[in-house]
């Protein structure tokens, strides 16, 4: 009986063994089939170079030479970095009727694939620094390095990390026109509605691909301040709280915490609520909050100070790393 209780002792003991072999196997097997995302490293130097040869041009007023400059650059840019690029061409009536000649430029990567993310900011600068303190210069152009120039600076590192990725998902990166055009704020000027954002309306309505459609898009704007805050706009948790959820929590798993946080911001009138509006696109909108000046942005928003001095990388990367992990995540 000790023999035959021995023998069965030592079968059970080896089956054992061999399921727990089995097990080890096949949970090594499935961590073997998982696939680690590269996420690239996003260099926030590249992205304030960028940054600088946009202001280097000076104001990007349509209807200028810097205009025409800037925007062959950023085509030629695009293109350097793998992008299928788009120049849309259109006439836009500004608030008091001038036609300016707007160029939206948009790159495709893998535009043969219907399931896109699309990642816009706008390009052009505001042609008044209408609440500058010096009010004989407040008819003139602004440099507009955060307000514009930032949020290109951070799409075009991203479009640098996109080439050669072999992304499960499209991507459209596209430089809106004619944002900042809007009914000045001078005394006297009389507010119309839907005067800002124009490029971004044009698309909407004439999109560069018939049909055309994204799973959710990101809009970055003044995105390069010292220590800016990103709170959740409004508009964004209305069109897109699950894309708002993601962000905000990818940046706080990477360490930005600090720059995005939970609190609620204003219901801002950007180029997300259009392309939400034409094309029924979940947009959120990635902007400034400084709830310590009258405008809730920087003090030297729509001023001659909004130069090179108000862009920081720290910021340039806690946005564009966070953007990158986003879309790398995505499937």
């Amino acid at each position: 009986m000790r023999n035959i209780a021995f023998i069965f002792i030592v079968i059970v003991s080896l089956a054992c063994a061999n399921n727990s072999t089995k097990a080890k196997t096949s949970s090594s097997a499935k961590k073997k089939n998982l696939t680690k995302i590269d996420v690239p490293h996003f260099n926030a130097d590249s992205a304030f170079s960028f940054v600088q040869t946009q202001v280097d041009f000076g104001p990007r007023v349509p209807n200028t030479a810097e205009h025409i400059a800037c925007a062959n650059y950023l085509s030629e840019k695009l293109t350097s970095f793998g992008a299928d690029v788009i120049v849309q061409e259109a006439e836009v009536r500004a608030f008091d009727n001038t036609l300016l000649n707007a160029k939206n430029i948009i790159g495709q990567y893998k535009p043969e694939l219907n399931n896109r993310i699309l990642l816009f900011a706008h390009w052009d600068t505001r042609p008044f620094a209408d609440h500058d303190e010096d009010k004989s210069k407040q008819k003139q152009p602004i440099l507009g390095a955060n307000d514009g120039a930032s949020g290109v600076g951070v799409l075009l590192e991203i479009a640098r990390n996109l080439q050669n990725k072999d992304l499960p998902i499209g991507i459209d990166i596209i430089f809106f026109d004619a944002e900042d055009y809007g009914t000045p704020d001078f005394e006297g000027a009389q507010y119309k509605a839907d005067t800002w954002c124009l490029g971004s309306q044009y698309w909407g309505k004439n999109p560069h691909k018939e049909n055309y459609y994204a799973q959710y898009g990101i809009l970055l704007d003044m995105v390069g301040a010292p220590n800016a805050t990103f709170n959740r706009e409004l508009y964004s948790l209305q069109f897109a709280p699950r894309v708002v959820k993601k962000v905000w929590k990818t940046a706080e798993a990477l360490g930005y915490g600090n720059y995005f946080v939970y609190e609620k911001g204003g219901m801002i009138t950007d180029d997300h609520v259009y392309v939400n509006k034409y094309l029924n696109i979940p947009c959120i909108d990635i902007i400034q909050h400084d709830p310590s000046t009258d405008s809730n942005f920087g003090s030297y928003w729509h001023t001659h100070d909004d130069t090179m001095e108000n862009v920081d990388r720290n910021t340039l990367k806690a946005v564009g790393q966070t953007v990158l992990e986003v879309i790398f995540n995505e499937n």
